[in-house]
């Protein structure tokens, strides 16, 4: 038999104070891991945000291939600052490396990029939930410097009133024309959508082979379906949507499609296809297109030679007294808030997006910061290259129809799997449209969206 002694009084008091040590020991512990985990223990809270204690040492910037030369511009301009470069696809096509990689991070709470750039608009709806993203406008980026930016172009970037990303470029659309081919026809460059319908019809008889324009890429709808006004893509909060792909405005537009389609004045190849350079490159009479085609489309991938290509503002529906237009991309940039060199990283972001020797000098599109995007369109117009003055860019950035916006889902992406292999089946686009709603639909409640039909 074996006997138990009861603990003392003292005895029982001493043991409470020792489970109270430890417990708060262990609470400690916790926090701090929890701290680590956040990518480091906050020191404190500024810029409307908690932040990690700041270090020494290189920041890092993950850009896609096109904005390497950024990355290296400024690395040159400031040879004392530390930065390594790093080379992704930019998100290119909706492909969600970033979110997916932000993931990873933050559940192993170390690895977080600086800086990011993304060829997409719609990181924040991602970005803000997963503690990604730092404020902008809570004072590391100056008001003066956010005002400059051009009207609705970080509109992408807000949410509730808190700028998160800074836009890189605008990619308004216009109508880009071959004025050697137009005048050698006799056309005049058409200022609505039925007169260009009407050309296309014509050049299809009177000059076979010849185009108007392209539907084969995965953002042909943000060329014509977007300029048309259509409600396929009415973002209407933070998480809801109203997809109509039924209203008159996409129909009709979708019919002016099958048309030309049909015409073969209208090429399903795709602009950067092999086949569209190999075949149709010296084809192009005229091209509704972003503004980007300019540089990336005709004088680096199809070699349009100069003094050929000008620029004209997007055709209109008659009767239309508010002229509207889409947008392909355009890019974002995003500040880490995980980041130890926010001083470094905040110097880099601004100057990325505002300074004349990248924006206003050598970027590829038209800059979203209104001083850069002036000095750009001097550049391009001094350049030798186009045919005429393209100002109509600038009038064209403040055309971009509000109704169309930026979800998490991509139509890129959506487009390709549903209209894409069905226009190249040979069915009309009329006849997908149906399809295309059920699609964007199911896209955009699995991504958590109210959708409104």
């Amino acid at each position: 038999m074996t006997a138990t002694k009861t603990p003392s009084r003292r005895a029982r008091a001493s043991a409470r104070r020792r489970l109270i040590l430890v417990a708060s020991c262990a609470a400690t512990v916790v926090a701090a891991a929890t701290a680590c985990g956040s990518g480091g223990a906050s020191t404190t809270t500024k810029d409307g945000f908690a932040q990690v204690a700041q270090k020494d040492g290189a920041f890092t910037v993950w850009v896609d291939s096109t904005r390497v030369a950024a990355a290296k511009l400024y690395q040159s301009q400031h040879p004392d600052v530390k930065m390594d470069i790093v080379t992704y696809d930019g998100d290119a096509n909706g492909s969600n490396y970033l979110q997916t990689k932000v993931q990873l991070f933050n559940r192993t709470g170390k690895g977080w990029p600086d800086v990011v750039f993304s060829s997409q608009n719609n990181e924040v709806t991602w970005a803000v939930d997963a503690n990604f993203v730092a404020p902008l406008n809570k004072g590391l980026v100056p008001e003066a410097t956010l005002g400059n930016f051009a009207k609705g172009a970080n509109d992408v970037c807000t949410v509730d009133g808190t700028v998160y990303c800074l836009r890189n470029d605008l990619s308004q659309a216009v109508l880009w024309y071959n004025a050697p081919l137009m005048r050698k026809f006799g056309y005049q460059v058409p200022t609505t959508w039925e007169e260009y319908q009407k050309l296309g019809e014509k050049v299809a008889k009177e000059h076979p082979g010849y185009l108007v324009g392209d539907a084969g890429d995965s953002f042909t709808p943000e060329i014509y379906l977007w300029a048309s006004k259509c409600g396929a893509n009415h973002i209407t909060g933070a998480k809801s949507v109203s997809v109509n792909t039924g209203s008159a405005e996409c129909t009709k537009m979708a019919k002016l499609m099958d048309v030309l389609i049909k015409d073969r004045s209208m090429s399903t190849s795709g602009v950067f296809s092999t086949d569209f350079a190999k075949n149709q490159a010296d084809k192009v009479l005229l091209m509704p297109g972003p503004a980007w085609f300019g540089g990336a489309v005709f004088k680096d991938t199809l070699k349009t030679p100069a003094k050929t290509i000008g620029a004209a503002p997007m055709p209109q529906w008659s009767g239309e007294t508010s002229p509207s237009t889409g947008n392909v991309g355009g890019g974002t940039w995003l500040l880490s808030k995980h980041s130890a060199h926010l001083k470094a990283a905040t110097d880099f972001l601004t100057w990325v997006t505002t300074d004349e020797a990248y924006q206003g000098k050598t970027a590829p599109g038209f800059p979203a910061y209104a001083p850069a995007a002036e000095t750009w369109l001097k550049q391009q117009n001094a350049s030798g290259y186009f045919a005429a003055d393209i100002s109509v860019l600038k009038d064209a950035s403040t055309q971009v129809w509000s109704g169309w916006g930026s979800g998490q889902f991509s139509q890129e992406a959506i487009w390709a799997a549903t209209v894409k292999p069905g226009m190249t089946q040979g069915k009309s686009i009329v006849s997908l449209l149906p399809a295309w709603q059920d699609a964007i639909v199911k896209y955009a409640k699995s991504d958590g969206y109210k959708v409104s039909q």
